[in-house]
């Protein structure tokens, strides 16, 4: 299916409504503002480093709501949380900062950032040279790439940009297309979403159908639907590197302690 046919699923609302947002702030924030914010800025921290550390790595995500949940934390505090995810044993966090459907805001991706030391991802949905640039310039060290959303030919263009921004995308896959589609573009990091952003249904299984397809070389990051020890140790048994967590530490009255547990050993 072509990325931009019209299906009237969620998805397809989520991405048109970006389209009109970014295409909106470009006209106000033109491309040579970001360059020069950018030049400014320090260096990207490692964000593929991060993910390939001995033990379970967790890219812990702050995610106020979503399109199938609602708000899931009405009094999100994206430093404090930052930090105390950071404290709890997060090897990464990622940071939703699409406004519409998430209520998310690319301040809390700058707050987040001053508040920690570990990288931090920009998750949204990226679909021009110009978000890749406006990624950079607020301070992300990642961003996420959604196969699904792009085409060949843009995948490639806005890995090499991010790439040339020294920020290693986290290249995100649902089906065993689009998993050959992003290693054909040359994704080094790629995420399986275990949810189906066309229907937001998940399941586990998504990333052990096609944990044997992801080469050796690439960092492999599985995604959603994650909510116990006895998941994460299930898919680092199968090859995963990481792990992207959101709504069960969301959802938590205490999301530090929620990735405590999750992280904690099972004797």
């Amino acid at each position: 299916m072509s990325p931009d046919a019209k299906t009237g699923t969620i998805l397809d609302r989520v991405v048109e409504a970006r389209r009109v947002a970014f295409q909106r702030r470009q006209k106000t924030v033109p491309l040579p503002v970001l360059k020069m914010a950018v030049a400014k800025n320090d260096p990207p921290r490692e964000f593929g480093a991060a993910l390939v550390r001995d033990g379970l790595n967790v890219i812990a995500e702050l995610k106020k709501a979503s399109p199938s949940r609602g708000v899931l934390r009405a009094d999100l505090d994206p430093a404090a949380l930052a930090l105390q995810l950071e404290q709890a044993g997060a090897a990464a966090l990622s940071v939703l900062t699409e406004e519409e459907f998430f209520q998310g805001t690319l301040e809390n991706l700058r707050s987040a950032r001053k508040a920690v030391h570990v990288p931090v991802l920009r998750k949204d949905f990226i679909l021009d040279e110009w978000q890749v640039w406006e990624s950079r310039a607020a301070g992300a060290d990642s961003l996420l790439l959604i196969a699904a959303v792009l085409s060949d030919a843009t995948l490639r263009q806005l890995l090499a940009l991010a790439r040339e921004l020294k920020m290693e995308p986290l290249v995100e896959v649902h089906t065993r297309n689009e998993l050959s589609r992003g290693l054909d573009a040359g994704a080094r990091i790629v995420g399986v979403n275990n949810r189906d952003l066309r229907t937001f249904d998940v399941r586990l299984e998504t990333s052990l159908e096609l944990i044997e397809a992801i080469p050796d070389e690439c960092i492999a990051v599985s995604e959603s639907g994650v909510s116990s020890n006895e998941d994460l140790r299930r898919l680092r048994a199968a090859g995963f590197d990481a792990f992207l967590v959101g709504e069960h530490l969301m959802q938590s009255p205490d999301p530090a302690a929620a990735l405590k547990d999750l992280l904690a050993t099972r004797h």
